[in-house]
């Protein structure tokens, strides 16, 4: 199905970088049932192909779906693209310290979409994510709202995972929002959380926890290092990224407007300005609409601020 305004085709998906993020996303995506076509893009066009064929032999289980490996040029009518490739986060190793290897490998890749004309939106998932949608901001003179970055989608997950299992709670019913880098900087903005409109701390209360303060650092510390602990086991995380990667695709595709912190150019929300940062917006069928100005009180606010320098700080260290 073809958007004639754009020529998109808003049952494609590409993509680029088939490792684990990339080919446990395409697993979800494929069994997600959203997209008739998907095409899978690799520097090891090896690995691109055999992703292609082990994931489209599960199709006659599922619906019908094209799945292929391809070139640049087959991701130009995508509606989505979705960027995993780069080096992976090992153990010991920060999402800050992936930078340099990772802003090189996008100036490879940025320019040849760009060559392609794509017209959809481009999501960005490789580590340091707000950084990389920060470069690709800058090399793909995309319009803006079209350029998302998977942000702290997945460290809010586990934000309320973790509240639910504390509380015992389904933790759908948890609000509650992970801001700022996708990284050792990330805020719990615990100010605005809720459980279907209670605050945090008189749920708390009714279910009989009343030491606020340290269950509260304990929660946001676990949610912080998850990832370390899960690549210290089993050396890399992908499954829980190809679910936040299947949430936002659904936000886009189904024009939800559904709001999800992903990572987005800032200006001037909160005195920040000219850093990419995850916060709460609204998703939908053209990316970004709006952000969304969630209570943050001073403390969360200052360490906002913080966040947001020490990510211009390595921003200033790069070349455009």
């Amino acid at each position: 199905m073809k958007n004639s305004n754009c020529d998109v085709n808003l049952r494609k998906v590409a993509v680029i970088g088939c490792g684990f993020v990339g080919s446990a996303s395409a697993f979800a995506l494929m069994q997600s049932g959203m997209f008739s076509e998907m095409v899978l893009i690799d520097v090891d066009k090896d690995r691109a192909e055999g992703e292609a064929l082990d994931i489209s032999h599960g199709v006659p289980l599922n619906r019908p779906m094209k799945i292929y490996s391809g070139e640049y040029k087959d991701a130009s009518d995508a509606a989505i693209v979705i960027i995993t490739a780069g080096a992976g986060q090992k153990p010991g190793e920060t999402r800050l310290d992936l930078v340099h290897k990772n802003v090189g490998i996008f100036k490879s890749i940025i320019p040849q979409i760009n060559e392609c004309n794509f017209k959809g939106i481009l999501l960005i998932v490789s580590n340091p994510v707000d950084i990389l949608t920060y470069t690709s901001i800058k090399l793909s003179g995309l319009p803006e709202n079209r350029i998302i970055g998977s942000g702290t989608v997945l460290d809010t997950a586990r934000l309320k995972y973790q509240l639910g299992q504390h509380l015992g709670v389904d933790s759908r019913s948890v609000h509650a929002f992970i801001i700022g880098e996708h990284g050792d900087s990330e805020i719990a903005a615990w100010s605005s959380a809720n459980v279907s409109g209670i605050p945090i701390n008189s749920f708390c209360e009714m279910r009989g926890y009343f030491n606020h303060e340290e269950a509260m650092i304990r929660i946001a510390d676990s949610v912080k290092n998850m990832a370390y602990e899960i690549i210290e086991k089993k050396k890399a995380t992908y499954y829980g990224i190809a679910m936040s990667v299947k949430r936002i695709c659904e936000a886009i595709l189904r024009d939800e407007k559904s709001i999800l912190p992903v990572s987005s150019m800032m200006h001037g929300e909160y005195g920040i300005e000219n850093v990419v940062l995850s916060m709460p917006s609204i998703v939908g069928k053209d990316g970004i609409e709006t952000k969304v100005p969630i209570t943050v009180n001073e403390n969360e606010c200052t360490h906002l601020m913080k966040s947001a320098n020490a990510l211009k700080e390595v921003i200033s260290e790069l070349e455009f």
